[in-house]
């Protein structure tokens, strides 16, 4: 067999969207290409063979180097599929050779064009006359008066320098770096360049830029012309020659700017008096040493033959956690010196793989403070060096270069590189676990500020930083930073937030403001602006809401101290064990308002000590919380704490010929996860009218829908017995008649008003409804066993019994298991409540069901790498929107390893498992401890057409709800993805308000309320008459609809509030049928020739939907004509 192909003239790009994709059986295996001649031309058919191997080629033994990789494979990676991964990576980020034809043609063009830059008369320095045309200077010139002469010549020399020679540039933001060296007679700057190549047709578009963010390197961008123009970018840096300044003189504790200068006034200082200008005296030295940069990361590059592959993994990690880009970043080439130090130091080996270098490399990141041990790769500096103390004195953090002189961490603040810290350390915890997917956490798996901090805020106004300097008292250091006020605030402003925040806090962060690109021919911008400055708060769950804070002893030394930091909120305090101490109290009487305790103190701070108003913060650590407000934590413990004395009281009842073996809750409220939790009510009795008999209330016709009350449910257990019968009728009398003596029990006892029924009893405490249902345990078994004609016992399994297993014995036990997550991380229960409101305002409440819901949710906080555990809310619902977005529902199982029961052994065999047997299985399979290879919550639901809708709407919700938190600019309204797009149905049937009893709890409550049967003020007394109990006519109805048309359509419907119900028609329904006399019910029939059929009657069908729901629907509008076909 022979296959003939054309060949394009590069390989296409691999794309790393499952990394590796088994898609061919063996049989099936692509031919070996055959050597080819004229390979260079592209488009030549080429023709491929089969490749036949003799008996000794297919059994010849593996060879060492083959040997070599397997046995790395198995004692560095979980599994040779690890390796592959990292390879296909690497494979990804590397620079095609096609790519690298195109910088190297571009880069010979642009140096050809700056090699003739034309010579220039020499003019002042502050004298811009001679710009012609458009091009701007890419400084903020202040101040402006400046001393020297300027002339323009052609460059000594062209170089280029950074990762590009290196080879480690990578995808997908590739830059290229170009230095242009000023020759020594001359001062120049990239003004000139710029004006130089503008007439130019071989330039696509120029820019100008600053290189991290720092104003005092301008460098400018290059793009080559056409469709190329994306593809990469040439930086081009203009830089003194070597030995034009001696670096002796930019020593950390030299002063390199007078103060009369820059101020314009007339100081007393002398010279030696003079502030230090660290930071400037850093920005000048790193335009002096790029090329020995080069010269040292090639000469080390070249002794490692992974050293490439280690950066452009470090890179990738540092891209995914943002840390790579923007002022202070940790960018490529420290990753590149810092692989370059641990092999100089020996800390690595020459001979290890590019796995093994970003393992040590995050290993050394995680173990090293470089805020307080700084390190060298300085082997034999000058005596002019300084020492690292020296560097510590002036910089936060220290990573000195082979020259000794520059600090290349001059920049970076202490709290990005404790980031970069907890990231490596992090990092390195999930590393060797088994149960987690090292390479997707480690390198595929974005993690923005908004999805990664618990707490999110803003600095808005920037240009108030101004009065933060003055405040500050920073005129030394503004004028180190050459006026970038907001750089020069932002460590002060950092310091006295970890302060004040302290215990509350496991980690503060903050934004790197990206790099600022202009137009040459506009103005450099100002310093205000750039973005508002983002900071995040990774909280302390135990200790971030506490409102008080409490200082030393009145008498201690320390109390002065605390009394400067918290100002006027600061007062003398006694408390209980008699001490006096200085304390802060802050507000926050409901949960919901402590969590937001961190706020309070973060706009305190900033307004007394750096003079920002409160006006300029914004904080959206809680903005999406307002959804759930009128349901909080707080009434969920009032229904707890009521049922707990419920079980008590049951576990004390005396007069039962069995005693109850164990009171379990089944109710979402009782795990804090309830949307909008039961509230204690107070019946107006005049509302409703008399049933006759029991003398219960009923709805009075022509009032509004009462008040819904659900029913708590409450599963009561009674002891094993031989008295038990063995037939499944006889069981549930047995049942119905424990549910009587428990009613009057209780009633006799405490005065609780009851309602036994053959499958319950109804109990009315505190103003709320227990649903008490008792339980046998062998019950199930009964009612898989079955007699046959021949009187033989046959045990099959059955939906019946499966569905009181999962009633009695799997939401029991998931309620008390999700109640002490809920007390393991506080906001486990807002985090449900949150994501089961967005489910039921998008009207997928039927797919994914309340306890798949919580499942979903509860993986995020036991298995949350590459994150930590959320400490809010908000976080929580983000990354359960990214998780059920992203996660690949089709290849792999959701675990959710509850109590930690799970091992790897566990989690092995559930994978196997689900491979063996994934075309059976549902298509959102959730693993849990009790439930390895059924997932029995997502059984029924959500077929496979569903689930896509909920990934779509997920994906397009964290999109539009991320840029909602981030973009303080637009109009906020996090509500906007509760609202459900309704061009997707085909009918909408509008429902009465009047009707709807949870209409409050509508995404957007109307003006208008209705009473209905509720007094304000607190719960009735034990005792009265029974309210009427989980009467919803809107869940009904959608019942009856459902029963009815369920063949033809599909019912949606927001449970919480929701005034419509919207159907979508099933295409199959719609095609023509055969008449038959048994399937005529709502379809109408067509004759054609010979042939009579039967298609769905739409207009009368639409007519049903009235009559059944009259009273309840307004009106039925059909928005499609989906049918006519």
């Amino acid at each position: 067999m022979k296959k003939k192909q054309s060949v394009p003239e590069e390989p296409a790009e691999v794309r790393l969207e499952n990394v590796v994709k088994f898609e061919e059986d063996e049989e099936n295996e692509a031919p070996v290409k055959a050597k080819r001649s004229k390979a260079d031309h592209a488009g030549e058919e080429v023709v491929y063979h089969p490749v036949k191997l003799s008996r000794n080629d297919l059994y010849r033994p593996p060879t060492a180097e083959e040997l070599n990789q397997l046995k790395e494979a198995e004692s560095l990676f979980h599994c040779s599929l690890l390796k592959m991964q990292m390879e296909e990576l690497l494979k990804e980020v590397a620079l095609s050779e096609r790519r690298k034809r195109q910088i190297d043609s571009f880069i010979q063009t642009v140096t050809k064009l700056i090699q003739t830059v034309p010579d220039s008369p020499e003019v002042e320095v502050s004298d811009l006359s001679w710009l012609s045309g458009a091009v701007k200077v890419p400084f903020l010139l202040v101040p402006k008066t400046t001393k020297g002469k300027f002339h323009m010549a052609p460059p000594s020399s062209i170089d280029l320098i950074g990762s590009y020679p290196l080879g480690t540039c990578t995808k997908p933001n590739v830059m290229v770096d170009l230095a242009v060296t000023i020759p020594n007679v001359t001062f120049t700057l990239l003004i000139c360049l710029a004006q130089h190549l503008a007439s130019s047709s071989d330039i696509g578009t120029m820019q100008y830029s600053c290189l991290h963010g720092n104003r005092l390197r301008p460098v400018l961008l290059l793009t080559p012309p056409g469709k190329d123009s994306s593809s990469f970018t040439l930086r081009v840096h203009a830089c003194p020659a070597p030995g034009f300044f001696k670096p002796s003189r930019f020593h950390p504790q030299r002063n390199n700017i007078r103060t009369e200068w820059y101020t314009g006034l007339q100081t007393s200082q002398s010279e030696s008096s003079e502030p230090p200008t660290p930071h400037y005296n850093s920005s000048v030295l790193g335009d002096l040493l790029p090329r020995a940069h080069l010269q040292f990361l090639s000469a080390v590059s070249s002794q490692c033959s992974a050293f490439t592959d280690g950066v452009a993994l470090l890179k990738v990690w540092l891209r995914q956690r943002e840390l790579d880009q923007g002022t202070g970043c940790f960018n490529g080439f420290l990753a590149s010196m810092l692989l370059a130090y641990l092999l100089i130091t020996h800390r690595i080996s020459n001979s290890m793989t590019a796995y093994q270098l970003l393992r040590n490399a995050l290993n050394f990141l995680a173990s090293t403070d470089l805020t307080v041990n700084g390190i060298s790769l300085a082997k034999d500096p000058d005596s002019t060096a300084p020492s690292i103390s020296e560097f510590h004195d002036a910089f936060q953090v220290v990573f000195v270069d082979p020259s000794g002189h520059l600090n290349m961490c001059a920049d970076i603040t202490a709290c990005t590189y404790k980031q970069l810290q907890h990231e490596a350390s992090l990092s390195m915890q999930f590393w060797d676990n088994p149960t987690v997917d090292g390479f997707q956490c480690l390198l595929m798996t974005p993690k923005p500020m908004i999805r990664t901090s618990d707490h999110v805020f803003q600095l808005c106004e920037l240009v108030k930083l101004q009065s933060s300097c003055k405040k500050l008292n920073l005129l030394s250091e503004l004028m180190d930073h050459s006026g970038d006020y907001i750089h020069t605030a932002l460590p002060f402003i950092l310091s006295l937030l970890q302060q004040g925040l302290s215990q509350r806090i496991h980690l503060l962060t903050h934004s790197l403001s990206p790099d600022p690109k202009w137009s040459v021919e506009s103005e450099a911008p100002k310093h205000k602006a750039q973005p508002p400055l983002s900071f995040g708060l990774l909280l302390r769950a135990e200790l971030s809401s506490t409102v008080l804070d409490r200082g030393p002893p009145a008498d201690s030394p320390k109390a002065a101290e605390f009394r400067q930091l918290w100002g006027p909120r600061s007062e003398l305090r006694r408390f209980q064990d008699g001490d006096i101490t200085e304390a802060v109290l802050w507000h926050g009487e409901s949960i919901c308002q402590k969590r937001l305790v961190p706020k309070q103190i973060i706009t305190h701070l900033l307004q007394l000590h750096a003079d920002i108003p409160e006006s300029c913060v914004r904080y959206v650590g809680a903005m999406v919380d307002d959804v759930i407000k009128t349901g909080s934590e707080e009434e969920s413990l009032v229904v707890v704490q009521s049922y707990d004395d419920l079980s008590r009281k049951l576990w004390r009842l005396e007069g039962l010929p069995l005693t109850i073996t164990a009171v379990q809750g089944a109710h979402p409220a009782l795990r804090y996860t309830q949307v909008f939790p039961p509230r204690p009510l107070k019946l107006e009795y005049s509302f409703f009218d008399r049933e006759k008999t029991s003398r219960s209330l009923v709805p009075k016709e022509g009032k509004p829908c009462p008040v819904y009350i659900t029913p708590i449910t409450v599963i009561c257990h009674m002891e094993g017995s031989g008295k038990w019968p063995h037939d499944r009728l006889a069981i549930q009398h047995i049942r119905a008649a424990f549910h009587i003596q428990l009613g009057e029990l209780l009633r006799k006892h405490h005065n609780y008003t009851c309602r036994p029924c053959p499958t319950h009893l109804d109990v009315w405490k505190d103003g709320l409804v227990f649903r008490i249902q008792v339980a046998y345990h062998r019950e199930p078994q009964v009612l898989r066993e079955s007699l046959t004609a021949e009187g033989l016992l046959v045990v099959r399994d059955n939906d019946e019994a499966q569905a009181l297993e999962m009633a009695t014995i799997h939401k029991p036990l998931l309620t008390s298991t999700l109640h002490g997550l809920q007390q393991q991380h506080p906001c486990f229960g807002a985090a449900c409540r949150l994501v089961k409101r967005w489910l039921s305002a998008q009207l997928f409440s039927d797919d994914i069901t309340e306890d798949t819901a919580d499942l979903l949710v509860a993986s995020l906080f036991l298995q949350p790498a590459p994150f930590t555990a959320p400490s809010s809310p908000q976080v929580a619902f983000l990354r359960f929107l990214h998780l059920l977005s992203s996660f690949d529902w089709r290849n792999n199982p959701l675990i959710v390893n509850l109590n930690n029961q799970l091992t790897a052994v566990d989690y092995t065999e559930i994978k196997n498992g689900f491979m063996a047997t994934r075309e059976s299985l549902p298509v959102m399979f959730i693993a849990t401890p009790k439930d390895k290879k059924l997932s029995m919550w997502t059984k029924r639901s959500p077929s496979i057409q569903m689930l896509q809708r909920v990934i779509m709407v997920a994906a397009e919700s964290l999109k539009v709800l991320e840029h909602q938190l981030i973009d303080g600019s637009q109009k906020q309204d996090v509500r906007v993805i509760l609202r459900p797009p309704l061009e997707a149905y085909d009918v909408v049937i509008h429902l009465n308000p009047k009707q709807v009893p949870l209409l409050d709890q509508a995404v957007d409550p109307p003006a208008i309320t209705f009473s209905r049967g509720v007094m304000s003020g607190s719960a009735a007394q034990p005792g009265g008459p029974l309210p009427v109990i989980d009467y919803n006519p809107v869940s009904l109805y959608l019942g009856e609809l459902r029963e009815a048309f369920g063949d033809l359509a599909l019912f949606f419907c927001d449970p919480c509030g929701g005034t419509v119900i919207t159907v979508l028609w099933k295409p199959k329904a719609f095609i023509p049928t055969p008449f038959k006399t048994s399937q005529v019910s709502a379809r109408s029939v067509e004759v054609t020739g010979d042939e009579t059929k039967t298609v769905p009657n739409v207009e009368a069908i639409l007519e049903d939907f009235r009559i059944m729901g009259k009273g309840l629907v307004k009106s039925v509008e059909a928005r499609t004509e989906k049918w006519s076909f």
